[in-house]
């Protein structure tokens, strides 16, 4: 608590000087804001250099938050800085060709069995059905599931069979004047997640809420849940995507 108290102060005295010394400390104390956020985007130091390059980019995003946050924005610099920082990721992550050819074709083929035997069985898949309707093993499935998370698979950037991520976050966004129609548009979207979430397992509604409303990372999960953080990742990501395919075939 006084190192967070601490901190403000120092944020507050730089908002009023612009010291490049207080600036640079203000980013040095924020750095762990990076390296949590990429922790929560199933991101690891096991990635290696690929690790390395998006924690600069959360960097360069959180430099951003610090030169240009203002107090009259009505929200606290961590939230601020947070948008800036995992922004700053995404569009690396979507510019640049990062994920091996194979291991992009093989989490895409996934996404569409599993929308494909969610409209035949109406129900979730199995990793092991997965596996038989691809032609193979359920190991390979399990690594095209924590690949998927990798590519951002999530309640905001849900991905799009012909599209790259978008987000739900941009899609739902609060204007000042909001359009009747897509008030209308949103309270229905809203509604229809809602239903699909009913449909998940106990155990996948579970890593959902710890990780959105508890915010906490795919390694806190595991050790929640006594799994392995990859074991998270790859339910996360079975999950985002049942919720898809559910949403499509309503659609």
């Amino acid at each position: 608590m006084v190192m967070q108290i601490e901190a403000a102060e120092v944020l507050g005295e730089f908002i009023l000087t612009r010291s490049p010394e207080l600036r640079e400390k203000v980013v040095l104390q924020s750095v762990p804001l990076v390296h949590y956020l990429l922790a929560r985007m199933g991101i690891t130091q096991e990635m290696g250099t690929d690790y390395e390059d998006l924690a600069h980019q959360g960097l360069m995003g959180l430099i951003e938050a610090v030169d240009h946050f203002d107090p009259d924005f009505s929200a606290r610099f961590s939230t601020y800085a947070s948008l800036r920082i995992r922004g700053k990721i995404l569009d690396y992550l979507r510019t640049s060709d990062w994920m091996p050819r194979a291991a992009r074709k093989r989490t895409r083929l996934i996404q569409k069995t599993i929308t494909t035997l969610w409209s035949e069985n109406l129900r979730e898949p199995t990793e092991e059905e997965l596996a038989v309707r691809i032609g193979t093993t359920v190991e390979d499935v399990q690594q095209g599931l924590a690949d998927s998370n990798r590519i951002l698979v999530s309640l905001d950037t849900m991905m799009d069979d012909q599209k790259e991520e978008g987000s739900l976050h941009e899609y739902l966004r609060d204007e000042n004047q909001a359009n009747p129609s897509e008030v209308l548009e949103k309270e229905s979207l809203i509604q229809e997640m809602a239903d699909a979430l009913q449909n998940l397992s106990e155990r996948e509604k579970l890593i959902l809420s710890l990780y959105y409303n508890d915010e906490l990372t795919f390694k806190e999960i595991g050790k929640v849940l006594e799994i392995t953080e990859s074991r998270v990742c790859q339910l996360h990501a079975r999950a985002i995507l049942n919720l898809k395919a559910m949403m499509n075939d309503e659609q």
